[in-house]
């Protein structure tokens, strides 16, 4: 009897065998596929059908587009906090829940108001979705050594949106009205809810002491890469909040729309485990910058090279880069941040975001003005391209890292 006491007592609270930390990673891929993937990237592959059931013109997309984001930043401050210790698994499941009730929400917007309210609170769920997963999973997968495991965490992104992609087929196959995409999201995030909510039954593997996370202690690599990580939320998020509303503006409603978003999904969903060896062989902070670089490339041939050859090489780069930046930029924070991962983890999250709202206003609005997105995407190219050589700096006052 006190051999198995002292045996249960000997193994770390949260402590996941290591098939358990693949149950997890399995999870986290849903959640980040729910979270991400459909509650804040669907919108790209319906933004079209909804500009014209709400005859919304391409300032207010953007500015629908820029609530959501608004909201994306306030949950990373929120989770920066440490009100959710210990409640990690409560608040992520209900940022899930939010999610699908609040796709289905957006069919009842009558207007740029309620369709902005309606993506701002969904920002806020899927912030404290990706936020609080990720904190619970990084977290067994840093206690079983099972890094590898990250890529598979953040391909749900790509995932959800290869998912989004063939529901937007579907739709135009159907000629279905623009409302069906979105309750259609709903059931889906619904799904996606419920098998994660089933996989996921762990808090957070807590420290020996069970203090919680000191104040973040700021260094210059930090804050340069902080900079780099909130333009890069500019730049990328012009193409992967325009792109399928570029295509249809150039050939009118056609299946190209959803083949370009696919390719984009489906270049997201493998970008990781793509990227690997060359962020091996090299730094996070180089596959950074390169990351953007090519980004920057894509972002500009979207544009600038007809169809369909612009829009699909400019999504696959798009798909190539965005997910592995987002992963890489939030490993280097977590690096040095030193006793502050999770801190680091919302505060990088809060720059990103804070370059998210900037981005789709000044596309949008200079769509308007110009009558296209070349522009607007030109901006974020250049965006991309200085956080290319900000993250570069970074690396060069970064212990222990080469660029």
């Amino acid at each position: 009897m006190f051999r198995g006491t002292r045996k249960a007592e000997a193994i770390p609270a949260g402590f996941q065998e290591k098939s358990s930390v693949v149950r997890l990673a399995a999870g986290g891929l849903v959640t980040m596929a729910v979270a991400m993937g459909l509650g804040r990237f669907v919108y790209t592959p319906l933004l079209p059908d909804l500009m014209q059931g709400l005859a919304l013109n391409a300032t207010d997309a953007g500015l629908i587009a820029s609530a959501n984001y608004v909201g994306y930043l306030l949950g990373a401050i929120l989770a920066a906090y440490g009100w959710a210790a210990g409640i990690e698994r409560l608040v992520f499941i209900s940022g899930l829940i939010a999610t699908t009730l609040l796709l289905a929400a957006v069919p009842f917007a009558d207007g740029v108001l309620a369709a902005s309210a309606i993506r701002f609170v969904a920002g806020i769920a899927s912030a404290f979705g990706m936020i609080f997963v990720t904190t619970i999973v990084f977290s067994h997968f840093d206690r079983a050594d099972r890094h590898d495991l990250q890529a598979v965490h953040f391909s749900g992104v790509g995932i959800g949106m290869i998912i989004s992609a063939v529901l937007l087929l579907v739709l135009l196959r159907l000629d279905a009205p623009w409302q069906t995409g979105w309750y259609a999201s709903a059931a889906l995030a619904l799904l996606g809810t419920l098998f994660a909510a089933t996989i996921i039954r762990s808090e957070p593997v807590r420290s020996a002491n069970g203090k919680r996370e000191p104040p973040l202690v700021w260094n210059r690599p930090l804050v340069l890469l902080s900079l780099a990580y909130g333009l890069f939320g500019i730049g990328y998020i012009v193409t992967a909040t325009f792109l399928v509303a570029i295509v249809r503006g150039d050939v009118g409603q056609s299946p190209l729309e959803g083949w370009v978003w696919m390719a984009t999904g489906a270049a997201a969903a493998v970008s990781l485990f793509a990227w690997a060896p060359f962020r091996r062989r090299f730094s996070l902070f180089a596959a950074f910058s390169v990351g953007c670089i090519v980004e920057a490339v894509g972002v500009a041939v979207s544009v600038l090279v007809p169809l369909p050859f612009g829009p699909f090489v400019g999504g696959m780069l798009l798909g190539a880069t965005f997910v592995a930046i987002t992963a890489f930029g939030l490993q280097a924070g977590r690096f040095l941040a030193g006793q502050s991962p999770r801190r680091a983890l919302a505060i990088m999250t809060a720059c990103f975001g804070t370059g998210q709202i900037i981005g789709p206003i000044i596309a949008g609005y200079l769509a308007d003005l110009s009558g296209n997105y070349t522009s607007g995407s030109l901006v974020a190219a250049a965006a991309l391209i200085v956080a290319a050589a900000l993250a570069a700096l970074a690396a060069s006052h970064a212990p222990g890292t080469q660029l």
